[in-house]
C-alpha cells in the first residue's frame, strides 16, 4: 500500500508564482467588465464620506516614479476607507493649461502657431491635452489605482473653467483682485511672468562687481568728493540704477584709499578692503545710515542722479551695506522706490533684450549686457573689481533657464489683506508630517502678492474688459455672463468673439460713453487653475464635499498646489480647502542621488509592471518611510519581492489546506479550540488591531513591517510548521485538524482583507479561491475590513504562549547547534531530554498540546530540574537541553522517529498512531 494517498496533501488551483505582469492586466479587465468602481460606490452608499482630493497631475509625458508614489498611496487610502465603514470617492484629475503644452506643440509636433489664430492653436493644445490624459490613464490604471475613471476632472473642460471665473470673481468683489506695476519673477524663455510656486532654485555663475558711485551733493553730511560702493552680481540692471540704499541704523565709515575716499558699512569694512585688494583703508570718519539719508550720487555713466535712501532691507550678510536700487527690477527696490518717489525704471523687453531706455546696451540679451556693462563701468572709472561666483539663483521650473526681475503690469491677488486668516486656516488644519504646518505658515507669512497673470495663450483668460478710458471692468453681471459662457462653450469664446460679443446684451458703462470695449488678454497663472478646484471638483460634483478630509501630495506642493488652494479658498469661504494634509517625499535612486537620464539612474513605473508587476510596485510603496524621501533600484525591487514571494506562499498554503473545509459546517466553536489554535487567533486579532490603527495613521510601512513578520515568525515558522503533522497525517474530520483549519480559514480571509488596500490584485485572485466563503461578495473590495472577535482571557493566554514562544527560540538555538555538530538531521530526528527551571516547568505543565509535536522532534523528556542538569546539557534561560539522536525507526507516514514502528504487522513501516489512521481510511 502506498501511504502517500492516505496523506490529506494540501490541494489548490492557486498559483505558486504570481506572474503578475501577465495575471494583472487580465483581472483588470474584469473590474473593468463588472465596473468595479460603481459597485463600491454602490455598497458605501449612505456612509459618511471621506474625500481625498486628488491634486492634477501635468498632462504632458509618461509617468514617473514620483507619480507611481503618489497615486499608489492615494489608492491604499481610498480603498482602506471604502472597506472600513466610509464611502470614499476618488476623481482623478489633470492640470491640463501652461507653457509645456505649448512647447511640446511647437517644438516637437513643429506646429507653426504664427500662422494660425489664437483660437485654432489652443484648440491644439486641448487635442495634446486629452491626448496625453489617455495615455497617463491607462498608466494609472496599470498601476492598480481604483477610481472614477470615465469621469474625471479636467482644468480645461467647460464647466471646470466657468467655476475658476467664479473664484476670481468672488475674490476681486472682495478687492483681492488689483493690477499694478510691480517687479515679478520673469521668465524670458517663456515669455512670461511667473509666480513664486513657479520658482526652481539652481547654482548659477555670474560675475560680482563692486561699482562706485560719485557723491554728487554731500547734504552737508558729506563733502561731494566720496564714493559710495555698491556691490552687486546683475551688472546689467546697473542702467536701471535710480538710488543707494542703506539702513538707518548702521554705523558707516568714510575710509581714504590712495588719494580717493569711499563710503561702506563699518561692519563690512574688513571683506570689501579683502576683496577689493585694498592694502591700507584710513577710517575718516563714521556715521549712522539715516546722516546719509537724501545725500545725491551720480550714477557711474549716465547723467543721472542716484538719490540715497534709507531700507530696512539692507543687511551686512554680504556686499558694502550700500544696496544699488533698480525699482524696475527688484521687490524691495519697487517698495523703497515708492517711498521715496525715485519712478520705475525696467529698460528689458519681454524676451529678455536690453531696450532704448538702457543708451548704448540696446538689443543686447541681459546676460549677455553682463560683459558690456561691466567694461563701461571700467572706461568711467568706477569698476573697482571684478570676479565670478557660482550662488544659488531663481529659474524657470519649466525651462530650467535663469530668471529676472522684472516690473511690469501684473495682476495681483492680494494675499496681504487675508494674510491673518490664512495662517489661521493653516493652524486649523491637521498637518502629516506635522512639520509641514510650520513650513507652510512660514510661507503664507512672508509671501508677497500673488502675481496671477501670465502672458501665454494656452490657459484660462482673465475675465476683464476695459473701458475706454482703461478703466478695468469687474462686476457681478460681467462675470456671471463669462462664466455662463465657459460653462457653454468653453473658455476658447474669449478668444474667438470681440469684447462685445462677450459682454451681457445691452452692457453699458460710464467710461465708455461710446460702448467701446476691449478685453485682458492675459491669462491665469496654472497655480489658479489646479488652486479653484475646491470650487470646480469639491462643489461642482454631487459626490464629493468641500472641505476634502485630505490632500495627498509631494513636499514641493507646500509651495504649489496646497498653497494655492488654501489662497483661493480663504478668500472666498474664508476657511481651508481641506481638513487634513498628508505629504510624502520624492523617489531617489539606490544610492540617494535624484534620477536623471544623464546619470542612467532612472527607474520606470511602466518598466517595472512589466517585469515584476503592479503589486511589486505597490509593496514596494508600502515599505518606505514615503513621509521622507524615499529609494528604489533592482536590489530594492528583488528585496521587496521576496517579501511578496512569501507573503503569496503564505495565502497558498492556507487555501491548499482548506481544500476540504466548509466553515458552516467544519468551524470548530471558540470553546472547543484547542488554546494553541485560540493562541492564534488571539495574534491574529492584534495584528487585525494593529493593521487597521496603521491605516487610520496612514503608517503603511508598519503595515508591511507586520504582515511580514506575522506571515513569516507566528504563522511559517511556529504555526504552520508544526500544524503540518496535524493537518497532513490525521484524518479529514479530526478534532485537533478541524480546529487548525477553522483558524486558517479565519487568517485567510483577515489576511487577505488587510492586504487588499495594498496589493489589490493578489488579494482579489486569494478571494477567487477562497472554498466555501461566508461571504459571497465576487471581489474582496466589496467586503468590509476584518473586526477583532471577543477571545474570552486573551491577555492572559498571550502572556502565557508568547513565554512559550520564548522557551521554544531556546530549544530552536538548541537544535540548531546539534544540527550544526552533526549530532542530528531534520529536528523529526531528534529526542530532547530538558531541565527546566521551576517556572518554565510550570509552564510547560500548563500545555495541553503534545510538546514533541510544538517543537517537531520525536522525543520530547523532562527529565529533571534546571540544577540537575548534565555537563554536556547546552544550558540557556529557561532550561538546560541535552539534544540527541531519537531512537527507533522512522515512520515512512508521518516521519516521526520511535520503537513502536511496526508494532502493527499489519502496517510494519508505520508507528502505531499512522497504522491506526490508515485502518480507519480502509474501513471508511
Amino acid at each position: 500500500m502506498d501511504y502517500k494517498d492516505t496523506l490529506l496533501m494540501p490541494q489548490t488551483n492557486f498559483p505558486m508564482r504570481g506572474n503578475l505582469p501577465r495575471r494583472e492586466p487580465q483581472m483588470q479587465t474584469k473590474w473593468e467588465e463588472m465596473d468595479i468602481y460603481r459597485k463600491v460606490q454602490e455598497r458605501t452608499k449612505g456612509r459618511p464620506l471621506f474625500v481625498l482630493h486628488d491634486g492634477p497631475p501635468y498632462a504632458n509625458g509618461d509617468i514617473h516614479m514620483g507619480h507611481a508614489l503618489n497615486k499608489i498611496l492615494k489608492d491604499f487610502i481610498v480603498r482602506y476607507k471604502s472597506m472600513s465603514g466610509y464611502c470614499a470617492p476618488y476623481v482623478p484629475g489633470w492640470d491640463t493649461h501652461g507653457l509645456p503644452i505649448e512647447t511640446a506643440l511647437t517644438k516637437n509636433k513643429g506646429v507653426n502657431r504664427k500662422t494660425m489664430s489664437v483660437a485654432d492653436f489652443r484648440k491644439l493644445c486641448e487635442e495634446y491635452a486629452y491626448e496625453q490624459i489617455d495615455s497617463q490613464r491607462q498608466q494609472f490604471k496599470r498601476l492598480g489605482v481604483r477610481g472614477d475613471w470615465n469621469n474625471p476632472y479636467v482644468t480645461l473642460k467647460p464647466e471646470y473653467e466657468a467655476q475658476q471665473i467664479k473664484v476670481f470673481g468672488e475674490m476681486a468683489k472682495k478687492g483681492l483682485i488689483y493690477k499694478g506695476l510691480k517687479p515679478v519673477y520673469w521668465s524670458p524663455s517663456s515669455e512670461s511672468a511667473l509666480a513664486e510656486a513657479e520658482i526652481e532654485y539652481k547654482d548659477k555663475r555670474s560675475p560680482s562687481i563692486y561699482v562706485a558711485f560719485p557723491v554728487k551733493d554731500g547734504k552737508g553730511v558729506l563733502e561731494g568728493d566720496e564714493k559710495i560702493i555698491i556691490w552687486t552680481t546683475t551688472p546689467w540692471t546697473i542702467p536701471a540704477n535710480l538710488g543707494i540704499a542703506v539702513h538707518p541704523n548702521l554705523e558707516y565709515s568714510v575710509v581714504r584709499v590712495n588719494d580717493e575716499k569711499y563710503v561702506v558699512a563699518s561692519a563690512l569694512l574688513p571683506s570689501v578692503k579683502k576683496e577689493i585688494g585694498w592694502e591700507e583703508a584710513e577710517v575718516i570718519k563714521t556715521l549712522k545710515g539715516n546722516e546719509l539719508e537724501y545725500v545725491v550720487a551720480k550714477h557711474p555713466f549716465y547723467e543721472r542722479n542716484s538719490l540715497v535712501v534709507c531700507g530696512e532691507h539692507v543687511t551686512t550678510d554680504a556686499g558694502t551695506g550700500c544696496v544699488h536700487t533698480a525699482p524696475g527690477h527688484g521687490e524691495d527696490d519697487f517698495l523703497i522706490g515708492q517711498k521715496y518717489h525715485l519712478g520705475v525704471l525696467c529698460p528689458v523687453d519681454e524676451r529678455g533684450y536690453m531696450t532704448e531706455e538702457a543708451p548704448g546696451f540696446a538689443g543686447l540679451f541681459y546676460d549677455d549686457a553682463n560683459k558690456a556693462v561691466t567694461e563701461k563701468l571700467k572706461e568711467a572709472g568706477a569698476l573697482l573689481k571684478l570676479q565670478f561666483i557660482t550662488h544659488s539663483y531663481p529659474h524657470d521650473w519649466r525651462t530650467k533657464q535663469p530668471t529676472i526681475f522684472r516690473a511690469t503690469a501684473q495682476w495681483f491677488a492680494s494675499i496681504d489683506k487675508i494674510r491673518d486668516e490664512l495662517l489661521k486656516a493653516v493652524q486649523e488644519t491637521k498637518w502629516i508630517p506635522a512639520w509641514g504646518e510650520t513650513r507652510l505658515y512660514n510661507m503664507v507669512r512672508d509671501r508677497g502678492d500673488w502675481c496671477i497673470s501670465r502672458q501665454r495663450a494656452w490657459g484660462v483668460p482673465i475675465p476683464v474688459f476695459y473701458a475706454e478710458d482703461g478703466e478695468p471692468i469687474i462686476t457681478d453681471e460681467t462675470i456671471e455672463h463669462v462664466s455662463n459662457l465657459f460653462r457653454q462653450y468653453g473658455s476658447n469664446i474669449w478668444f474667438e468673439r470681440e469684447a462685445k460679443d462677450l459682454l451681457p446684451e445691452g452692457f453699458t458703462h460710464p467710461s465708455s460713453p461710446n460702448g467701446i470695449f476691449t478685453k485682458e488678454t492675459d491669462i491665469m497663472d496654472v497655480w489658479f487653475d489646479s488652486g479653484s478646484s475646491h470650487q470646480a471638483v469639491l462643489e461642482e460634483r454631487d459626490d464629493l464635499q468641500r472641505p476634502a478630509d485630505l490632500y495627498l501630495e509631494g513636499s514641493d506642493q507646500y509651495r504649489g498646489w496646497f498653497n494655492s488652494s488654501l489662497s483661493t479658498a480663504v478668500a472666498v469661504t474664508g476657511k481651508a480647502p481641506y481638513k487634513a494634509v498628508l505629504s510624502h517625499g520624492f523617489v531617489l535612486d539606490g544610492e540617494g542621488r535624484k534620477m536623471s537620464k544623464s546619470l542612467g539612474n532612472v527607474v520606470v513605473p511602466a518598466k517595472v509592471m512589466e517585469q515584476l508587476g503592479a503589486d511589486i510596485l505597490r509593496l514596494w510603496v508600502a515599505s518606505v518611510d514615503y513621509q521622507a524621501d524615499v529609494r528604489i533600484s533592482d536590489n530594492i525591487l528583488k528585496q521587496v519581492a521576496e517579501v511578496y514571494r512569501k507573503i503569496r506562499n503564505t495565502f497558498r498554503f492556507l487555501l491548499g489546506n482548506l481544500f476540504d473545509f466548509d466553515p458552516q459546517i467544519h468551524a470548530v466553536p471558540l470553546a472547543k479550540l484547542r488554546e494553541v489554535d485560540r493562541y492564534m487567533l488571539a495574534k491574529l486579532n492584534q495584528l487585525i488591531q494593529k493593521v487597521k490603527h496603521s491605516y487610520e495613521r496612514y503608517e503603511f510601512a508598519t503595515i508591511y513591517h507586520d504582515i511580514n513578520n506575522f506571515c513569516t515568525v507566528d504563522l511559517s515558522a511556529f504555526y504552520l510548521d508544526f500544524s503540518k503533522d496535524v493537518l497532513y497525517i490525521e484524518t479529514a474530520d479530526h478534532q485537533e485538524r478541524r480546529s487548525i483549519q477553522t483558524v486558517l480559514y479565519e487568517t485567510l480571509v483577515a489576511l487577505t482583507k488587510l492586504m487588499a488596500p495594498i496589493l489589490p490584485h493578489t488579494a482579489d485572485e486569494v478571494w477567487g479561491h477562497i472554498p466555501n466563503r461566508k461571504e459571497k461578495e465576487e471581489s474582496v473590495q466589496l467586503v468590509d475590513m476584518p473586526e477583532v472577535q471577543e477571545l474570552e482571557g486573551a491577555d492572559q493566554l498571550l502572556k502565557k504562549w508568547d513565554a512559550f514562544m520564548s522557551v521554544r527560540d531556546d530549544v530552536l538555538k538548541a537544535l540548531e547547534i546539534a544540527r550544526n555538530e552533526k549530532v542530528i538531521g531534520k529536528s523529526l530526528t531528534a529526542s530532547l531530554m530538558v531541565y527546566p527551571t521551576p517556572e518554565t516547568k510550570q509552564l510547560l505543565d500548563s500545555i495541553a498540546e503534545s510538546l514533541k509535536q510544538l517543537f517537531i522532534v520525536s522525543g520530547f523528556t523532562v527529565a529533571g530540574d534546571y540544577a540537575e542538569a548534565p555537563a554536556e546539557a547546552q544550558k540557556f534561560a529557561s532550561m538546560a537541553i541535552v539534544v540527541q539522536q531519537a531512537k527507533g525507526d522512522t515512520c515512512e507516514r508521518c516521519w516521526v522517529v520511535t520503537p513502536e514502528v511496526g508494532q502493527d504487522k499489519e502496517h510494519p513501516t508505520l508507528c502505531p498512531r499512522c497504522a491506526q489512521i490508515v485502518k480507519e481510511y480502509s474501513q471508511a
